[in-house]
């Protein structure tokens, strides 16, 4: 099998996201529920970023090979929390809502890169442009794959405070049946179209979103 440059550094960029976006993303997690007043998560050694705390193997490879993954999962209590329906959605959210933090951050680095290797020939500044910008494209990948609404992903857990008390339940009784339907449909790819639309669009708001860099960079060239 022959690779190019580029898909080193693509597979590099995997390798990132693995061991240092996963764990921010399931810190964040942590972070929420112990905010919200579940320490669990500080009692099993989750409120830390050290990769070996959050790294999922199976979740690590599918990232590597699709792009698409999970961590391992941060168990919480929900019975400590306040409100126990808000509780859940708001931990849940809060891993997505970093990816896509660190998304933006990404995007804006791509955009003052992209413009200084626009006006400056650079091999090297081309090369972190792909990085930035497959950087940014998979942490949005990774936001919206965690944010369907499906067991066991974050989106699931958002949907429930939304859902009657009745839908939940059913969720939580056939579980299984779901969860096994969902890796069905992803591993045969029929989620890569929907997928891929719903990261597009959300790529598209970000890009909106920091119209402002594009702004100063305007200003500072000309």
């Amino acid at each position: 099998m022959h690779f190019t440059q580029e898909d080193i550094l693509k597979y590099g960029v995997k390798l990132i996201i693995i061991f240092l976006v996963i764990p921010i993303h399931e810190y964040a997690h942590a972070w929420a529920a112990t905010k919200l007043g579940d320490n669990t998560p500080q009692y099993q050694g989750r409120l830390t970023l050290n990769p070996l705390a959050h790294v999922d193997p199976i979740g690590a490879i599918c990232i590597f090979f699709t792009g698409f993954g999970w961590g391992k999962p941060v168990q919480i209590n929900p019975l400590r929390f306040k409100k126990y329906r808000k509780g859940m959605a708001l931990t849940a959210a809060a891993g997505p809502i970093m990816n896509i933090l660190i998304g933006l951050i990404g995007i804006i680095f791509f955009k003052i890169v992209l413009a200084i290797s626009m006006t400056h020939d650079s091999e090297a500044l081309n090369w972190m442009c792909i990085i930035l910008r497959y950087f940014t494209l998979i942490n949005v990948g990774l936001a919206a794959f965690n944010l369907l609404p499906v067991p066991p992903l974050d989106g699931s857990k958002i949907l429930g405070y939304f859902l009657p008390p009745k839908w939940e339940k059913f969720i939580a009784d056939n579980l299984l049946y779901i969860s096994l339907g969902f890796l069905l449909l992803l591993v045969t790819g029929a989620l890569d179209r929907p997928l891929g639309w719903v990261e597009n669009g959300m790529f598209w708001i970000m890009d909106k979103l920091t119209f402002w860099v594009d702004i100063i960079i305007k200003a500072i060239l000309n």
